[in-house]
């Protein structure tokens, strides 16, 4: 259960499929618009409730609560050896030695 001023994200759709723009592409315009937001729980909820949150510039939102205390947890990638020689063949370039 998420406490009244817990950190959470909550998800709502903003517009359907058949609301949507017919200028959009094809492939776009057959999804919903989707919002996730994250701000502090204005009352007491489960997983899944409908709830309204205060964002991090003061604006309400409601939506379906879908994480406490949400964290990032997207990253660059994996490590491609050719990239970290970029850096030092742009230093010889534009400094002309080891600096």
């Amino acid at each position: 259960m998420a406490k009244k001023g817990d950190w959470v994200q909550i998800h709502t759709i903003v517009l359907e499929p058949a609301e949507r723009s017919s200028s959009l592409p094809e492939d776009t315009k057959k999804n919903p618009l989707e919002m996730w937001v994250k701000g502090w729980l204005q009352d007491d909820a489960e997983l899944g409730d409908e709830v309204e949150v205060v964002t991090r510039t003061g604006r309400l939102a409601k939506g379906e609560l879908i994480d406490e205390a949400p964290y990032f947890t997207h990253n660059f990638g994996f490590l491609v050896p050719e990239v970290l020689k970029i850096g030092d063949t742009v230093r010889e370039i534009t400094f002309g030695g080891d600096k």
